[in-house]
C-alpha cells in the first residue's frame, strides 16, 4: 500500500504540518513525517520541535500516493531549495499521484515544475513569486494538485486531501466529529 509523506524543514508552519498529519492518520492513511535533511528533529517557525519518522533520502516516488508540503518561513523556502525534494515531487506527479502544498509552500511545487498550467492558491503575496493561475481561494484542487491559502485553512485543506484520495465519506465523518 502506498504511503503519504508530509515534509518538514526548519521553519515549517506547525498548524499546517501537524493538522495534515493528524487528519490523514485519522482517515486511516499511512502517513510519514519526513525530514528533508539528515536531522531527526525539525524546529517549526514558532519553536515547536517535532521528531520525524524518516528522511527524504529513504523515499521513492513509486511508494507515495501523496506528498504534502506545509508552509511557514523559512520552511517553505527550504523545501523549494531542496533539489531532491523537487525531483521527488516531479516524479510523484509523473506517476499520476497527488501533491499538495499550503501557505507559502506552493513555491516548492513551482520549483519542482509541476504548478505551471494549474490553478492554485497560496498565502497572499507569494503568488508574485509563482505567477500562473492564482485563484485566492481557501483551498484549490486542480487535477493531482491541491493547494491551501494558509494556517486558517489547514483543517479544510486536510479534509480536502482525504476526499481527493477517495474517502469522501471518511472526510465527512471526520468533519462532523471535529466540528469543522
Amino acid at each position: 500500500m502506498k504511503k503519504i509523506a508530509v515534509f518538514f524543514a526548519d521553519g515549517f508552519e506547525e498548524v499546517e504540518a501537524l493538522t495534515s498529519v493528524d487528519v490523514l492518520r485519522r482517515a486511516g492513511f499511512n502517513v510519514e513525517m519526513v525530514s528533508i535533511t539528515d536531522k531527526e528533529f525539525v524546529t517549526g517557525a514558532h519553536n515547536v520541535v517535532v521528531k520525524t519518522d524518516t528522511r527524504l533520502s529513504s523515499l521513492k516516488a513509486s511508494d507515495l500516493q501523496l506528498v504534502v508540503c506545509p508552509g511557514g518561513m523559512p520552511g517553505a523556502k527550504h523545501l523549494a531549495e531542496c533539489k531532491a525534494l523537487c525531483k521527488l515531487i516531479a516524479e510523484v506527479v509523473a506517476n499520476g499521484d497527488h501533491v499538495a502544498a499550503i501557505c507559502a509552500a506552493p513555491i516548492a511545487l513551482a520549483a519542482a515544475g509541476v504548478l505551471a498550467g494549474h490553478r492554485y492558491t497560496c498565502y497572499p503575496s507569494f503568488e508574485k513569486q509563482i505567477g500562473g493561475d492564482y485563484t485566492a481561494s481557501r483551498v484549490e484542487v486542480d487535477g493531482q494538485i491541491t493547494t491551501g491559502c494558509g494556517p486558517g485553512a489547514s483543517l479544510e485543506f486536510a479534509l480536502t486531501l482525504v476526499r481527493e484520495l477517495g474517502k469522501p465519506d471518511v472526510a465527512a465523518s471526520l468533519a462532523k466529529g471535529m466540528i469543522a
